[in-house]
């Protein structure tokens, strides 16, 4: 079991080296391909303003203004893949599984295309075992990061959620977020690549957390089938604030990589109530892995 394609969506340079570096790190240690992709804005997707009153000369200038913000974005994009790339000799460029298996180690390559960015990246996602997502900026609300919501809603396939900075290592020592849930249930058969290599993995589970369905020990019957031992261990919230809490435990444990489920209530719900999704998304500092 081995995570052998992996997506990085870069929309912009903002957190895009951590992003980059992280994705690299994830691909040499499964030997996997990394391809990077920058959806560009489509200027066309400005004339259905048409219709609400704007001139033709108008949509035309927005149009031409839309095309040249979006060519200088995907410049940009393209400039910092290529210093990577750069800077990461070692690392091959491949565009094809074919040419991907002349080199030995991770391999990568790059794309731009025009678009809408949540739909290309959750169908282009269903064809990666992988997808690694900068982490939202911090002055940006993270219910507008589409690549992340596409990718969790809409591809069936897990995310991982790079930290701000690029971590020393990932993998080693692997914290499990376990409520019961489908979500969660979902999350730990993608980590499963994860599990077998971590050197050590621990349970994190709560009273605050769980919802209806298997115990923490439940699950660790479950990963004993796959030969995999862990500790279940019980967290406390922080001043009531599941996420925190939870987040406090992954720290104790010293672990460079937390996997959880996504959204257990609807996201609506959470972007208005807060949750422990929301909450691990804005504050985490090590790598997290997700899957809905």
């Amino acid at each position: 079991m081995a995570y052998r394609r992996i997506l990085l969506p870069l929309t912009s340079t903002a957190a895009g080296e951590a992003a980059l570096t992280t994705a690299l790190m994830v691909a040499r240690i499964w030997n996997a391909h990394l391809h990077c992709l920058h959806v560009r804005v489509d200027a066309r997707d400005v004339a259905p303003l048409a219709g609400e009153g704007l001139s033709g000369a108008m949509i035309e200038e927005m149009m031409a203004a839309t095309e040249r913000e979006s060519g200088e974005r995907a410049a940009r994009v393209r400039a910092l893949f290529e210093r990577f790339a750069h800077t990461h000799g070692d690392v091959a460029l491949a565009e094809s599984a074919e040419a991907a298996r002349k080199h030995e180690g991770p391999t990568l390559s790059f794309a731009s295309i025009a678009g809408r960015e949540e739909d290309i990246v959750a169908q282009q996602s269903r064809l990666y075992d992988l997808a690694v997502v900068p982490h939202p900026e911090a002055d940006e609300d993270v219910s507008s990061s589409d690549a992340l919501h596409a990718v969790l809603f809409d591809s069936g396939r897990p995310v991982l959620i790079a930290p701000r900075t690029a971590p020393a290592s990932i993998g080693t020592r692997v914290c499990v977020a376990w409520n019961g849930t489908a979500e969660s249930a979902a999350a730990v058969a993608a980590a499963l690549p994860w599990l077998h290599r971590a050197e050590k993995v621990r349970i994190l589970y709560a009273d605050e957390y769980q919802r209806r369905g298997p115990s923490a020990e439940g699950i660790q019957a479950y990963l004993r089938w796959h030969e995999i031992e862990a500790e279940a261990v019980l967290f406390k919230p922080q001043t009531r604030e599941v996420g925190a809490g939870l987040l406090g435990a992954a720290r104790d444990f010293g672990a460079d990589l937390l996997v959880m489920g996504a959204y257990s209530h609807s996201r609506l719900r959470q972007l208005i109530l807060g949750g422990v999704t929301r909450h691990v998304l804005e504050n985490a500092d090590l790598p997290v892995q997700m899957c809905r």
